[in-house]
């Protein structure tokens, strides 16, 4: 079957996706250059004939707060910036069950386990690394869930004894375009995330791997982006959208990005990421309107982070689960046989877990 949007160049781009190519940066800056409505029925078009026609739901746990080293300029648990959040050492392996037992009732399919430092250290700190295998263990035997990690920097023998634990997914944001980089963290390079990534990915594990939106990076900064993680190999592409925290130096500039140019960059994302899933993630309530969420799943979008972020609220599973069917689709549950009528009936529930057990998304990034 031949697909026409009446757009000759996303018609082209589209054809070749369909075939099998691989399409490159100046297919994807042209393609940033076009309307949005052909791009977003071009993105739906990929995600039907690669995918399975579901919405792939994860849920992470902040799972140590605060007192981060680094200082990426988004980021609320830098210790460089006063914002004012609370902070904790790791929970422990009971409290992260907790977590990923709420994210299974809440109909996640993967939960991810995050630490936000440089790096959780098996040399350095051993007992935080012990309590973080016991915790994986834990969430891989107690839970229908894929257990994903965000544990910041690995070397090769922390990243293989992640693997042989049944570590799914390895998230480590790129966060932007090589370009643009420098402008929003000075303690780390572009080069030192991609060098962990390459390290996950040889030990094993399969990569989720993805950026911020308006940080003030151009549209050329968002194809290069994408770009950059055809380069490493992923499959999952999460997409985060700003939502500043005062306090941070994101939060005095403000955020610089629309509805339609959120929508499009998630279409061109799928066109150039064709079999992987990409995913709403951070900052997608503060950033659509309550009647425009669905949107990026009907131009090609296949997967959310739902539940809370990782320093502030999001809305409920309940409500995702409604954004899912309003563009059509179903949410998978491949891992997770849950009940969706029994997510929706929970919305409103007084009992909310406190930040220490929550299943928290990641609203601001989940890897530094």
């Amino acid at each position: 079957m031949v697909y026409e949007t009446n757009n000759r160049t996303v018609d082209d781009a589209l054809e070749r996706v369909l075939a099998g190519e691989r399409l490159d940066r100046t297919d994807g800056l042209a393609l940033m250059a076009q309307p949005v409505e052909p791009l977003a029925e071009a993105g739906a078009v990929v995600r039907d004939r690669f995918g399975d026609g579901t919405v792939d739901a994860c849920s992470i746990v902040n799972a140590k707060a605060g007192n981060c080293a680094e200082d990426c300029g988004f980021c609320a648990q830098s210790v460089h910036f006063d914002t004012g959040i609370d902070t904790y050492g790791f929970l422990g392996p009971e409290k992260i069950l907790e977590a990923a037992k709420r994210a299974e009732a809440d109909g996640a399919q993967r939960f991810g386990i995050v630490v936000a430092e440089k790096g959780v250290s098996k040399e350095h700190r051993p007992e935080e690394w012990a309590e973080v295998i016991e915790s994986i263990r834990l969430v891989r035997d107690e839970c229908d869930l894929e257990v994903d990690a965000s544990l910041g920097i690995l070397t090769e023998e922390e990243a293989e004894i992640l693997a042989d634990e049944g570590i799914n997914h390895y998230n480590h944001n790129i966060e932007t375009s090589p370009r643009y980089f420098p402008e929003i963290v000075d303690t780390h390079s572009f080069e030192d995330r991609v060098k962990t990534l390459e390290v996950a990915k040889e030990a094993g594990m399969d990569l989720c791997a993805g950026v911020i939106l308006g940080m003030g990076e151009t549209p050329t900064d968002r194809v290069e982006a994408a770009v950059a993680l055809q380069d490493i190999g992923i499959s999952s592409l999460p997409v985060n959208v700003l939502n500043p925290v005062p306090g941070t130096p994101m939060a005095e500039r403000g955020v610089d990005i629309t509805t339609e140019e959120i929508v499009k960059t998630v279409a061109v994302y799928k066109l150039l990421h064709p079999e992987s899933r990409v995913r709403l993630t951070g900052g997608r309530e503060a950033n659509l309107a309550p009647d425009e969420q669905h949107l990026p799943l009907e131009a090609g979008a296949d997967g959310l982070l739902t539940g809370d972020y990782l320093t502030t609220d999001g809305q409920s599973p309940g409500d995702d689960l409604e954004i899912v069917e309003r563009a059509g689709l179903e949410p998978n549950m491949d891992t997770n046989e849950f009940d969706p009528e029994a997510v929706k009936a929970r919305r409103g529930d007084a009992e909310e877990s406190s930040t220490e057990t929550t299943a928290s998304t990641g609203g601001e990034p989940s890897d530094d």
